[in-house]
């Protein structure tokens, strides 16, 4: 998690995820169209682990979807929920804080 959403954000955190699980065969990657996705970094890791990248078409969010669910997206409104109410306040003092507080919810989980 950081304060901007560079591509070495995305890649860093897919080697750590690589490396805590190494992937199947053939893993499929979905993610939307944004630079830190389609960058060269990001390609070059997925095709060293023998990842598919899947991206949704432009301006179409449902190909993000999980078959026979709502978006995936949806996820990320209700974590936010949550986060917030495991708080006193809703309000967080920094970019640590807010790392935090996920880094507690994920725990928790």
């Amino acid at each position: 998690m950081g304060a901007t959403m560079p591509e070495e954000l995305v890649t860093t955190a897919s080697q750590r995820a690589f490396f805590a699980q190494p992937p199947s065969p053939d893993l499929l990657v979905h993610s939307d169209r944004g630079g830190q996705y389609s960058g060269n970094a990001c390609r070059a890791l997925l095709h060293q682990y023998g990842a598919v990248r899947s991206q949704s078409r432009r301006g179409e969010c449902d190909d993000n979807a999980l078959p026979g669910t709502t978006q995936a997206e949806s996820h990320w409104p209700r974590l936010k929920t949550e986060v917030l109410e495991l708080r006193e306040r809703a309000i967080f003092a920094d970019l640590a804080d807010v790392q935090a507080s996920i880094a507690e919810y994920v725990g928790y989980l």
